[in-house]
């Protein structure tokens, strides 16, 4: 078990063995319980440090590929476990932020909570497409059409109301999601692909949107980038 490391802007500094079996989605096993629980340490929402790779631990390691420069893949091999044992911090987006705020990377899709200065959080996240759509929907009794451009707006933002498990908006449905931008929130969702995908809406993971709700309060800065 590796030792327990703080993570901050300034970024861990103790360098750990990892175990360098490679491993592949459903993989189980103490070398999974390893990654789950450096993962953790480092600010990252792989689950239960449970011995059992499944998607949450897939959607962390992504993140965790990402931030270090590593393409995104479920395979953990050379570079990404010895990344493990020294990994880099997310670029820091706002360098004059507030101590508590989320940033989103739109490049490299994924976000970062900073409380009270230190990373508290890092997730993979999918954004806005880009692609403009037109769909039908039932909405306040009646069929209405939709039609936008699917993307997620750069700049600085703060976040509003909330909802409580699944609510369901005129463009589907969205758990626990969390308002910034008038209709553009922070949400689970049950698809989370390695590219943009969304509306507009920021998806997460549907374990870190469990989490999400008790660790960003209302009000909170969010900031947006390329």
């Amino acid at each position: 078990m590796p030792p327990t490391v703080a993570a901050s802007e300034a970024g861990p500094t103790t360098t750990v063995a990892a175990p360098k079996k490679t491993l592949k989605l459903g993989a189980k096993g103490k070398a999974v319980t390893w990654l789950q629980t450096r993962l953790k340490e480092l600010g990252y929402r792989p689950g239960r440090a449970d011995g059992s790779y499944g998607g949450s631990t897939m959607t962390a390691v992504w993140a965790f590929q990402k931030v270090n420069g590593i393409r995104p893949t479920s395979t953990i091999a050379k570079r990404t476990w010895t990344a493990l044992e020294n990994p880099r911090t997310p670029k820091v987006l706002v360098k004059n932020g507030k101590p508590t705020r989320a940033e989103v990377n739109l490049t490299k899709q994924i976000m970062v909570l900073y409380v009270d200065g230190q990373v508290k959080l890092i997730t993979h996240i999918s954004s806005g497409s880009g692609v403009p759509y037109c769909e039908t929907a039932k909405w306040q009794g009646k069929s209405q059409r939709f039609c936008g451009s699917a993307r997620t707006p750069t700049g600085d933002f703060k976040t509003t109301w909330r909802a409580k498990g699944w609510h369901r908006s005129y463009l589907g449905q969205l758990y626990n999601p969390i308002f910034f931008n008038g209709g553009i929130a922070f949400h689970g969702a049950l698809s989370v692909p390695l590219y943009p995908a969304s509306h507009g809406c920021v998806r997460m993971p549907m374990n870190v949107a469990v989490e999400l709700p008790g660790l960003l309060g209302k009000g909170v800065p969010v900031h947006v980038r390329r």
